[in-house]
């Protein structure tokens, strides 16, 4: 209730009575190792209850963005994959003592971190659906909050299923809250889980405004649902869906590119959609994990690799790195988020979606059409902002290469982005055999959690190599 109370303090009655009656579905949430598997415990409620009026439906959906901060995929923490997919591929190097399976790509159907992001995201899932099934049953919230709340737990649903089939491959789709359909639930392939998470979304940018109903940008709006789009269809290469799902996201007057040096304050016209601190005063996980004062890193540092990949005098090597040495040692910490400590007031929030990526994902898709000439200017839209001239490249091979090049610098250690480029484009073995001794071409997908296996049978075969 602590968090809550600190987020929204100016509804603090309204969320702490929601915190309790919301508090039996997170607890499933929490404790809910099989949530595909398991029949609903004795302790959850009806949503009529827990959803009585707008605040405290508006307050249960805080406590899903809070959970998704804290723990799983998108935080900034150990769990999260900025972390965990920036040692698996190529962009972070392991200093924390002990085997990290992560770092060694030797993981295994037991291993706590793969269980760990699979339960995590389906009791996530869990508690969308149920503040979706809650709000459309709920007599006492108006039809726009209802249309919202419904707008943004459909994005959720969409984001946190297409993490899980990028990771796993098939994996079940997580519609409803029922345990009867749950427990039967087998996995989609991934052509088919892409149609259900295209659905959502085309559902999620009509119900959300494009207005932000928060300050800040920490609740999506009608242009994070197509930011979310146009990432899904361009991996499929849907490419004029693609580039037009990104435009209606630059063409925004919401939107613009900073400068490199304050492209990541709370305030960048660049965020699309980012997370609020634990607390007035307090800062990102991330900055808390990357930032080391004095060397050896503590925990992790970037890889040679990385940083020999950017062209001289690229401001983001200036503004988003920062070098610690100790005598004749040197090692580099993201710096992308400065600020590691509490301060005043937060300056840094974690940017989930930002205004680059749609730049650079319709370059992309404008030049697997053949529009050369848009492609350029996409890519030099990103170059520009980092100090650097245009683009040499000219040919569609060279572009799509320097795009893709682009995407490296752009976004690194950022949720993974590295991993999933690599792996679209067919080029993990290329990047990471050699680089990285304990890389196999099958380690493409993680394994599926044995403890899940052996719940629900129907999740079966395992993936390939474990």
């Amino acid at each position: 209730m602590k968090n809550i109370q600190i987020l929204l303090k100016k509804h603090s009655t309204a969320i702490q009575k929601a915190w309790v009656l919301f508090f039996p579905i997170v607890a499933l949430v929490q404790g809910c190792d099989n949530f595909v598997e398991t029949a609903p415990p004795h302790s959850q409620i009806s949503s009529e209850v827990v959803f009585e009026d707008g605040k405290t439906a508006d307050a249960a959906a805080s406590g899903i963005y809070i959970n998704m901060r804290d723990g799983g995929i998108l935080s900034g923490s150990f769990s999260g994959l900025t972390y965990k997919l920036g040692l698996y591929a190529d962009e972070l190097d392991n200093y924390a003592p002990g085997i990290n399976f992560y770092y060694g790509n030797s993981l295994f159907d037991a291993e706590g971190g793969i269980l760990d992001t699979w339960t995590r995201s389906y009791s996530q899932l869990y508690s969308i659906n149920a503040l979706m099934e809650g709000v459309l049953e709920s007599q006492q919230i108006n039809q726009k909050q209802k249309d919202r709340l419904q707008g943004e737990g459909l994005f959720l649903r969409a984001l946190i299923h297409f993490y899980l089939m990028n990771l796993y491959g098939a994996v079940p789709y997580a519609g409803t809250t029922d345990y009867k359909i749950n427990s039967r639930l087998e996995k989609l392939p991934p052509a088919e889980m892409t149609e259900h998470i295209i659905q959502d979304l085309n559902q999620a940018k009509t119900l959300l405004n494009t207005e932000y109903p928060s300050p800040f940008r920490i609740r999506p709006n009608r242009f994070t649902a197509y930011a979310l789009l146009s990432r899904v269809l361009l991996y499929v290469g849907r490419w004029d869906e693609a580039a037009d799902a990104a435009s209606a996201v630059l063409n925004s007057p919401l939107y613009s590119l900073p400068p490199a040096s304050s492209a990541f304050l709370k305030e960048s016209q660049e965020t699309i959609w980012q997370l609020q601190p634990n607390g007035a005063a307090n800062n990102t996980i991330e900055a808390q994990l990357f930032i080391f004062t004095a060397g050896p890193p503590p925990q992790v540092a970037l890889t040679t690799s990385l940083l020999n990949a950017f062209e001289p005098a690229d401001q983001r090597k200036i503004q988003w790195i920062k070098a610690v040495a100790k005598g004749t040692d040197i090692w580099y910490h993201p710096f992308k988020y400065k600020e590691r400590a509490a301060s005043g007031t937060s300056k840094e929030y974690s940017i989930i979606f930002r205004l680059a990526e749609q730049y650079l994902i319709r370059a992309e898709a404008r030049a697997e059409q053949g529009d050369l000439i848009g492609a350029k200017q996409d890519l030099d839209a990103v170059r520009t902002r980092a100090g650097l001239n245009g683009t040499l490249a000219a040919s569609e091979q060279d572009i799509k290469a320097a795009v893709m090049q682009e995407r490296r610098i752009e976004f690194f250690t950022e949720l993974g982005h590295r991993f999933f480029d690599l792996k679209r484009y067919g080029k993990l073995d290329a990047a990471l055999h050699g680089l990285k001794p304990g890389w196999n071409s099958t380690d493409q997908l993680w394994p599926l959690p044995s403890q899940e296996l052996s719940a629900n049978p129907k999740l079966n075969p395992q993936n390939s190599g474990y």
